[in-house]
C-alpha cells in the first residue's frame, strides 16, 4: 500500500468505485457500540465514544453503528506524511459535532483487508458508512476548513436517508432516542425466518406472496431478487461458469450466472459490463432474458448505487 499526501480529484459526491458488498452483514444494523479509544491523536481533543479505534475483528460492529449515525472510516499509517496531522483535525471535529457522526480511525498497516474493503491503495484516505453503504470522501491531508465541507456535506446525506441519531458522548445523555423499529409485515418476517434457517425456496414464495397482495412492495420486490440470486449462485461452481462463459461468449446462461457470482463476489461493474455486452449481441427471447436478469441484478445492488445508475444508461444504449 503507498502512502502520499495529495487528494484524489473529485468532491464529496466522487466515487472511487468503492465496494463493500459482502463486507457489510445489514442484518444487525443498529446495534449501540460504546467502545471508545483511549486519549487523543497528535493533538487532537480526546473526543471520548465519537472516536473508536477500528481492527478487522471490530470492523463488522462499527459499521453496523452507521444505521444510527454516519461512521467515517479514517485509514492511515504511521508512514504516511501528515497522516497525523489529519488525525488531529478528525478528532477535533468529531469532538465538536458530539457525537452526530462516529470516527473509525483504521491503522492500514495492521489491518491491510479493512483497506482492501474499501480498494484503498493509498493512505491516508478518509471514507464513510451510511446505513450501511460506502461513501467516497477524501485521499490526502486536506486543512480543517475543507474537511468540514465534506462532513457537512456527509451529515446531509446522511440526514436525507433518514440517518439522524446521535451518539453517547462521554457518558452525557443522548439527544435524540431512536424510535423503535417497527415490526415486519407478516409476509415479511416469515421470508426472514425462512432466511434464518436457510430455507430460501420458503422465502422466495414469502416475498411473492407479498408482492401478490401488494404488487407495489418494493421491499418484498428487492427481497424477492436477493433471494433468487442467492438460490441460483448455491446450486452454481464458479470455475465452470466461468470456464464456459470464457470457451463460449455467446453461451447466455454461462453470461448469466457468471454475473450473479461476480454480484455475490463484489464484482458488480464486472457483472453488469458483462450482460450489458450480452445484450448488445443476442436478440429476441435471449436478449429480454439477459435485460431482465440485469434490471433484477440492479435491484439487488440498489437502484441509487452510482454503479447501477452507469449501467442503466449502458443498457439503454444497447438496447436502443
Amino acid at each position: 500500500m503507498s502512502q502520499r499526501s495529495g487528494q484524489r480529484p473529485g468532491g464529496p459526491g466522487a466515487s472511487p468505485g468503492l465496494n463493500l458488498r459482502g463486507a457489510v452483514d445489514l442484518s444487525g444494523l443498529g446495534r449501540p457500540q460504546q467502545q471508545a479509544a483511549a486519549g487523543g491523536a497528535a493533538g487532537g481533543p480526546p473526543a471520548g465514544g465519537a472516536v473508536v479505534t477500528v481492527t478487522e475483528e471490530s470492523f463488522q460492529q462499527v459499521v453496523e453503528q452507521s444505521a444510527q449515525v454516519p461512521v467515517v472510516i479514517a485509514l492511515s499509517s504511521s508512514r504516511a506524511q501528515g497522516a497525523d496531522d489529519l488525525a488531529a483535525v478528525l478528532r477535533r471535529l468529531a469532538a465538536a459535532d458530539a457525537g452526530r457522526w462516529l470516527l473509525g480511525e483504521v491503522d492500514a498497516d495492521r489491518h491491510p483487508r479493512i483497506a482492501q474493503a474499501f480498494q484503498v491503495e493509498t493512505v491516508p484516505a478518509v471514507l464513510a458508512v451510511v446505513a450501511g453503504q460506502p461513501v467516497p470522501l477524501f485521499q490526502g491531508v486536506l486543512p480543517e476548513d475543507q474537511v468540514r465541507q465534506y462532513l457537512d456535506a456527509l451529515l446531509d446525506l446522511a440526514a436525507r436517508q433518514g440517518v439522524t441519531g446521535r451518539l453517547d458522548v462521554d457518558g452525557a445523555p443522548a439527544e435524540e432516542e431512536e424510535a423503535p423499529e417497527p415490526p415486519l409485515p407478516p409476509l415479511h418476517q416469515e421470508a426472514f425466518d425462512a432466511i434464518e434457517r436457510d430455507d430460501l425456496d420458503a422465502a422466495a414464495e414469502a416475498y411473492r406472496r407479498a408482492l401478490l397482495e401488494s404488487p407495489a412492495d418494493e421491499d418484498a420486490r428487492v427481497g424477492l431478487a436477493q433471494v433468487e440470486l442467492l438460490r441460483r449462485a448455491g446450486r452454481a461452481d464458479l470455475q465452470a461458469a466461468r470456464d464456459a462463459a470464457a470457451a463460449d461468449p455467446s453461451d447466455v446462461d454461462a453470461a448469466l450466472l457468471v454475473a450473479d457470482l461476480d454480484v455475490l463476489g463484489g464484482h458488480v461493474e464486472d457483472a453488469f459490463a458483462r450482460l450489458v455486452q450480452t445484450v448488445r449481441t443476442t436478440s429476441g427471447d435471449e436478449r429480454e432474458r439477459v435485460r431482465a436478469r440485469l434490471v433484477e441484478l440492479f435491484e439487488v445492488v440498489g437502484a441509487t448505487d452510482p454503479r447501477v445508475m452507469t449501467a442503466r444508461r449502458a443498457l439503454a444504449s444497447a438496447l436502443f
